[in-house]
């Protein structure tokens, strides 16, 4: 599990008098206040209690599908989330009866809310003090455009406090993508069949749009931190900007399509958004059995067979249900102990949103001719325009990231503008110019990176 910790924006760094004279010594990591923890443990907690007020709702009302959907996406997210966080904290192989039983009543985050809390406090109250346990965490950073190999020394209540915001970044991946999408995407059909939005359910939408928006943007950040596991990671404010703008449009627009399509067809549209899901689930499978590669058996110590075997289940339910709303940014590789692909696969990228935009077309071009005029009071060509724009827009957000604002874009063998580049040359292969020499305007696209 790859550790984050905060350091110095500027980090004070002198040469290390020792051996290796290409480490320097950084700066003390210092703590910041958890707010990220906080925010997860509200988004769960208010989730889960307007999804538990509308189940109430929807049985005083008779309305038994609804009620029985709500509730299920409740639950299965729910648990996924306790088990997320006893499985990264490892709480099992330890003495925790409170921390257990809060999990076993669905309020694990909270309790591990307030011990990151306590740990904050602590370490607040004792700032300035050494730690008598510290360990030390080397990462490379580009400085000036130099890579430079850092050296840290970390304290163990420092480390403790990374574990918690790792844990919480998993967190809320799992509730986004298992119990926020289906959730939302529920609760907008229903709204769109019954043509009314009670308090209850706007509120629920609210805050399961708010919670994949952020899961996804963690996604992206987690993604980058996974694949350049080396390198310490700086993503200042226009950068996590832009992923926001990127991944709102994607989702939304994304989602929007779904719900209009299946209120479109009814039971008739579940076969093709079963199969699709399906595909996606069982692809990192295929590969795995055409590679004839064995099941890695040290992702974490102590697993048999079997407990590996279902944790590579639930990452490729994970990674099916973040394809099926938004790109993944990790291709799953089950033969890897790290379990994803490290290279930047500007091929997979692209095949993704291809195949999506194409499913997007099709399905609003099925709401346009087949929609029934009831559901909507508007111009169904209008909205139909509005999606495909929405989602070429992200896509076009999401360019423009990984072009000018990736923070090791300098890292690149080849960018956007190379790959787009490349395929243009293929379909075109009588305009292309062999030289042996490169070209100016090649020269001018590495100098952008």
């Amino acid at each position: 599990m790859d550790q984050v910790f905060e350091i110095p924006e500027e980090p004070n760094v002198e040469p290390v008098s020792s051996l290796e004279e290409d480490v320097i010594r950084g700066a003390n990591p210092r703590f910041t206040f958890p707010f990220g923890i906080l925010f997860s443990t509200f988004l769960y907690c208010g989730e889960a209690a307007s999804a538990l007020y509308m189940v109430r709702i929807y049985r005083k009302n008779s309305e038994t599908y609804w009620m029985t959907y709500t509730f299920s996406f409740f639950m299965f997210s729910s648990i996924m989330v306790q088990l997320t966080l006893i499985f990264v904290h490892r709480d099992l192989a330890k003495d925790k009866p409170l921390s257990l039983f809060m999990h076993l009543i669905l309020l694990g985050p909270v309790i591990r809310c307030l011990e990151a809390m306590i740990k904050y406090l602590t370490l607040w109250k004792k700032e300035g003090q050494e730690e008598p346990y510290v360990s030390l965490t080397r990462k490379k950073m580009l400085i000036n455009g130099e890579e430079v190999l850092i050296e840290w020394e970390v304290g163990h209540s420092i480390r403790t406090l990374a574990m918690h915001r790792n844990a919480y970044k998993r967190m809320s991946q799992i509730q986004a993508f298992l119990g926020s999408v289906p959730q939302l995407t529920y609760q907008l059909y229903v709204t769109l069949i019954s043509a009314e939005v009670p308090l209850g359910r706007a509120v629920l939408i609210v805050f399961s749009l708010i919670s994949v928006t952020y899961g996804a943007t963690l996604c992206n950040m987690l993604a980058i931190q996974i694949k350049y596991d080396e390198y310490k990671i700086r993503l200042g404010p226009l950068e996590v900007l832009c992923i926001t703008i990127w991944r709102t449009l994607e989702i939304t627009s994304r989602l929007v399509i779904l719900v209009l399509f299946s209120a479109t067809l009814k039971l008739k549209a579940v076969p093709f958004l079963l199969l699709n899901f399906l595909i996606i689930l069982f692809e990192p499978w295929v590969k795995f059995w055409r590679s004839g590669a064995q099941m890695p058996n040290n992702i974490e110590k102590n697993f048999s067979r079997v407990g590996t075997l279902v944790v590579l289940i639930s990452v490729t339910v994970l990674y099916a249900g973040i394809n099926f709303s938004c790109w993944s940014a990790l291709q799953l590789k089950l033969a890897d102990r790290d379990l994803v692909e490290k290279g930047q696969n500007w091929g997979h990228m692209g095949l993704h949103y291809s195949v999506r935009l194409i499913e997007n077309v099709i399905m609003v071009l099925v709401f346009k001719f087949f929609g029934v005029k009831v559901l909507l009071n508007y111009c169904h060509s209008l909205i139909a325009l509005q999606l495909i724009i929405a989602y070429l827009i992200s896509i076009g957000f999401m360019l423009l990231f990984f072009q000018y604002l990736h923070p090791l874009r300098s890292l690149f063998t080849h960018n956007v503008v190379d790959y787009l580049h490349c395929v243009c040359s293929h379909r075109h292969p009588q305009g292309r110019v062999e030289n042996s020499e490169p070209s100016a305007d090649a020269e001018a696209r590495q100098s952008i990176v």
